[in-house]
């Protein structure tokens, strides 16, 4: 069994994974992805034991010269587990990381291992090739849309392809980094379909303010859901947090 603990940044979360390849499988460390999330690691190792889909194992594993005991769990358990953790149950801080890592997290375990993303240093020439055509058509298409979606948007999601293709996490200035409307009606506890009931007059209200404000309606940027679709969607950044707040507290807080 491979003790080589890897980090594996994951787009969107400012955060990395830790994962390790062993027994034919891929695992990732619970306990970082809870030390990142503020949530206590033996509690959810608890939880975890008690799912029958879930299938963890404890590996000592090498951190900075010295073993270091770790409950890992496979791809599979990584994103049921991921899934059933309440936005609500973490800090605001952490909100946006559990996001990243519930859409992402798997992706990039598996491009990191099987696609040589991220960049993994066993990765052979081919899939090194293949990802660094997909990072620059991706940044090709991010210099074509100059002048379509906003600057600040434009500009957090070009440093995330940067950071994918150098293999390490984002540094994003926190009022430029891109935030959804479905985003921040998740961070409100809001259900699937409380969600799909209030998303729509949300986001007819916020652009309105939004044109107000800036003199100009906001601009439309393309991004891919969890099924490989592609949507176009506002490009609102954190910058735009206060002005949904202030939506959210006038016409849905009560």
């Amino acid at each position: 069994m491979s003790n080589d603990l890897v980090t594996i940044p994951v787009p969107g979360a400012g955060a990395s994974l830790k994962a390790v390849q062993a027994d034919g499988k891929e695992w990732a460390s619970v306990t970082h992805v809870c030390e990142t999330l503020g949530l206590d690691s033996k509690s959810q190792r608890r939880k975890l034991h008690e799912k029958p889909w879930a299938c963890g194992v404890m590996m000592t594993l090498q951190v900075g010269g010295q073993g270091r005991e770790m409950f890992m769990v496979d791809r599979r358990t990584l994103t049921m587990w991921l899934a059933t953790i309440d936005t609500n149950r973490v800090a605001a801080e952490a909100r946006p990381t559990l996001e990243a890592f519930q859409n992402e997290a798997a992706d990039a375990l598996d491009r990191y291992f099987h696609q040589g993303g991220a960049i993994n240093p066993h990765a052979n020439e081919h899939q090194q090739k293949a990802l660094m055509f997909e990072l620059r058509s991706q940044m090709e298409l991010a210099q074509a849309a100059k002048g379509l979606i906003h600057s600040d948007f434009l500009e957090a999601k070009a440093r995330i392809i940067l950071a994918r293709g150098m293999g390490e996490a984002p540094e994003l200035d926190p009022s430029t980094k891109p935030l959804y409307v479905q985003s921040f009606l998740k961070e409100k506890g809001l259900s699937k379909k409380q969600l799909s009931a209030k998303a729509p007059g949300f986001g007819k209200r916020l652009k309105n303010q939004w044109t107000k404000s800036h003199g100009t309606a906001p601009q439309k940027a393309p991004i891919e859901l969890s099924n490989g679709r592609i949507i176009d969607v506002y490009g609102y950044t954190e910058a735009d947090r206060p002005l949904m707040e202030s939506i959210w507290n006038t016409h849905y807080a009560a």
